[in-house]
């Protein structure tokens, strides 16, 4: 099944693109670029995509293993190429897991499954660019009154 999405430029720098099960997402130019900074940046978005993906993957797997945590996030930082076309060649996905409670060898499992079998964006992106994981682990103590 193809995914079809349509960008429809709004004027200035300014695009709005549909997706398959949203309405639409506003993307922009930084003002360096013409553009007034009033959506996200494209390539920003694809690390966001990168995220998305293995945080999906990541809480299904956990859910399934009867894992609680108490919040989860995932930073991801990319080193563009100097030279055009610019394009993420360095990639790093920090998963940070936070809880009073953690299974470190169930996050990591987790964690490991969605980078190296589920996600289809983390794939994408090994065909262009190094990419690196890390784990961080945030123990919650709780406080008794």
């Amino acid at each position: 099944m193809a995914d079809k999405i349509t960008t429809h430029w709004k004027g200035n720098m300014v695009f709005d693109s549909d997706n398959p099960r949203w309405p639409s997402i506003m993307m922009d130019a930084s003002e360096e670029f013409g553009g007034t900074n009033s959506g996200m940046a494209p390539k920003a978005m694809m690390l966001s995509s990168l995220a998305g993906c293995s945080g999906l993957d990541v809480i299904s797997i956990l859910n399934k293993m009867k894992e609680d945590i108490d919040d989860f996030k995932i930073e991801v930082s990319g080193e563009l190429t100097e030279e055009h076309p610019k394009y993420y060649h360095s990639v790093t996905v920090d998963y940070h897991f936070y809880g009073s409670d953690l299974n470190k060898k169930k996050c990591e499992k987790a964690v490991d499954l969605s980078v190296e079998k589920y996600c289809g964006v983390m794939e994408m992106f090994r065909q262009f660019a190094e990419v690196k994981t890390n784990i961080i682990y945030h123990i919650i103590t709780k406080r008794h009154i």
